[in-house]
């Protein structure tokens, strides 16, 4: 029985890869960022912050003072310390999302090159 599993793990140890280092991580720290930027704890922060942070009108409507909009910002331009303290504050319209410092460096960090990326494209 002992030779059969010998041989068994002898066979099978080609398709097994090693163990992946503390230097090799399973996503980049940009996909982390554009993880949680997409899924979120809740509502996606692109439904109101748009693809890349830029902004965007979440709702236009009518009332007594004629036409009006509700926009999410543009927060390309937020430094970490910003951002932070906006996620976790709370806010009329925005969800609170209980994400912690690192997850939120990760969205930053995301947005920053995003933005770098978008606008190396444009040249």
């Amino acid at each position: 029985m002992m030779m059969k599993r010998l041989i068994f793990l002898l066979m099978l140890s080609p398709f097994v890869s090693s163990p992946v280092s503390a230097d090799e991580d399973f996503i980049s720290h940009y996909e982390y960022g554009q993880m949680l930027y997409s899924y979120p704890r809740g509502v996606s922060c692109t439904e109101c912050h748009g693809e890349a942070g830029e902004g965007k009108v979440i709702a236009e409507f009518r009332d007594i003072h004629g036409k009006e909009q509700i926009t999410g910002p543009d927060i390309r331009q937020k430094t970490l310390d910003e951002m932070i303290q906006a996620l976790n504050g709370y806010h009329d319209i925005m969800p609170r999302y209980y994400l912690t410092d690192e997850e939120i460096k990760a969205i930053h960090d995301f947005l920053k090159e995003k933005t770098k990326r978008i606008n190396a494209a444009r040249k």
